[in-house]
């Protein structure tokens, strides 16, 4: 007697597995969960094995069936179906780590402890939402020129030249990752050079001749917002590091009695030391009571657990009435170096 589709549908799960059996081998294991199994048993080399055919309804009887020629006609071949399956399973998890999208993950993964967690982050979606949807399935080796190019166009039709710059950096250091570990022969994005619009390089708005710079500095002085926005304010033109690296400024790192301000280069992780002037001293120490407790040295006014938002010093220079045109975050960066450069007469190569 063989099984039906209609013996399956109605076939009720047990306290104990139940097996009904079909023909050649084949039967429905059914669970006390109610789960269903095709299994096959067969004879190999002496042996009895078993060797799962999949799940109903997924595979349903005539697949099931199908299967089981298949595996019947190996064995007549003298090839034993588990040791097949597994050797296709292992092929096809081989064929999986080729993937342009494997290897671009693979090499994430490598590069993140030597990266800013957000840096890490930017390039994991930038892959996921600008090439994997149209590179990730393809194998990296297969991959041309061309292939490179069309996803580089969907992205600069909808204007973002900057982006479309950025991935194909990223995926050029995917395929040369992919070139050392073997799975491809070359990088395709070499032939690329010249193939996107150039990217239009726009400054940070920064206040540069001495006249306005007293204004401006007099102006922050002034400023009458919190006390914390106040001193980060204040401390910017005299430190001249990134606004995250102000911001994110940390007691830990900061040492009054030398005056000294020790961390990591968030972009190049590297040690960087900036010296303290005795009035950056003493703004500190002006905000050592109110925030010394805190991680932070200008915990965010939401709670002291993270560093004031990007936008806190932004804010109050536009309370200010210091336009986004004339001053940027950045700003304090460009306004040190023109003056050291041009004013003080510092060698710019020490700015």
């Amino acid at each position: 007697m063989v099984l039906t589709d209609i013996a399956i549908r109605n076939a009720k799960p047990a306290e104990k597995p139940l097996r009904l059996y079909d023909r050649d081998g084949l039967y429905l294991e059914i669970s006390p969960a109610g789960g269903k199994w095709w299994r096959l048993k067969y004879h190999f080399a002496g042996k009895e094995k078993r060797i799962s055919l999949g799940v109903h309804p997924e595979v349903d009887l005539k697949k099931a069936r199908q299967r089981t020629l298949e595996a019947r006609q190996l064995i007549a071949e003298r090839v034993d179906p588990s040791e097949h399956k597994k050797a296709a399973q292992r092929a096809a998890k081989q064929q999986d780590a080729h993937r342009f999208e494997a290897v671009a993950r693979e090499w994430i993964t490598r590069m993140a402890p030597g990266w800013a967690p957000r840096h890490a982050a930017r390039v994991l979606a930038r892959f996921e939402r600008d090439v994997f949807p149209w590179l990730g399935p393809q194998p990296i080796a297969r991959i041309g020129a061309p292939d490179v190019l069309s996803v580089l166009r969907r992205i600069e039709t909808r204007g973002a030249i900057e982006s479309a710059h950025r991935a194909l950096t990223s995926c050029s250091q995917v395929f040369r990752y992919a070139v050392a570990m073997g799975r491809a022969d070359r990088d395709p994005t070499r032939d690329l050079r010249g193939a996107l619009p150039p990217v239009k390089v726009t400054h940070f708005a920064a206040i540069t001749e001495p006249q306005r710079v007293g204004l401006l500095l007099r102006a922050l002085d002034n400023y009458q917002g919190t006390p914390v926005v106040r001193g980060a304010l204040r401390l910017a033109p005299m430190v001249f590091v990134r606004p995250g690296e102000l911001r994110a400024a940390q007691w830990g790192n900061i040492d009054l009695a030398t005056e000294e301000w020790r961390f990591t280069v968030s972009k190049t992780q590297t040690e960087h030391i900036v010296p303290l002037a005795r009035q950056a001293v003493a703004i500190l120490r002006d905000l050592q009571p109110l925030t010394g407790r805190s991680r932070y040295v200008f915990p965010s006014a939401r709670g002291h657990q993270r560093p004031m938002s990007d936008n806190a010093i932004l804010a109050a220079m536009r309370t200010l009435h210091i336009g986004k045109e004339d001053m940027s975050g950045h700003g304090f960066r460009a306004l040190a170096r023109t003056i050291l450069d041009e004013v003080l007469h510092y060698r710019p190569d020490l700015t």
